[in-house]
């Protein structure tokens, strides 16, 4: 490859694509494990146990979505990247939340904050990925309208979830609703 600079080499479009992609599916590694995490804790509750079991599924399949349009365009899956996202999930777990061997009632507040920036982060990846099907016929661009149609569902949901675990966890009255 040919230098631009002293230390850099010149990239082209196909290597900066395959980091992007790489980065994201380092993050959907991540997103995935904390979907799963959260449906667990609520498994079975009420509010939201359903709908984030409905949810963690739908986030696995969208990280199996990537890998496949990784694979369609030729990118390598950089198992490091991979490891880092599963590792950054384990170590998110390991924060001061006021509770060292229980559940924090923060935790189904943080996990769902963190869950619906994952979401906005997959959504624009998606949306940059149909940018690119508009001169590449190897993407599916209704595929990827579908998936960031999900996306923006999802982000509603996460919303709609977060709200009414702000209403449980650390409104003023929430001592009254019987935590």
């Amino acid at each position: 490859m040919a230098r631009t600079s002293p230390g850099h080499l010149r990239q082209t479009g196909h290597d900066l694509l395959g980091i992007y992609l790489n980065d994201h599916l380092a993050g959907a590694t991540g997103g995935a494990q904390l979907a799963l995490r959260a449906a667990a804790a609520h498994r079975g509750q009420a509010v939201g146990g359903a709908a984030l079991q409905q949810f963690a599924g739908e986030v696995g399949e969208d990280r199996a979505e990537l890998i496949a349009i990784m694979r369609t365009l030729g990118i390598a899956l950089r198992a490091y990247k991979i490891y880092a996202g599963w590792i950054g999930e384990r170590a998110g777990r390991l924060k001061l939340n006021g509770h060292l061997l229980s559940r924090s009632p923060l935790s189904s507040l943080e996990e769902l904050e963190l869950l619906r920036l994952a979401v906005e982060g997959k959504a624009a990846g998606w949306r940059t990925l149909r940018t690119l099907a508009d001169s590449d016929g190897r993407l599916d661009a209704a595929r990827l309208d579908e998936l960031i149609a999900r996306a923006r569902r999802q982000a509603d949901l996460l919303e709609q979830l977060r709200i009414q675990a702000v209403e449980r966890v650390i409104s003023p009255d929430s001592a009254s609703h019987g935590k």
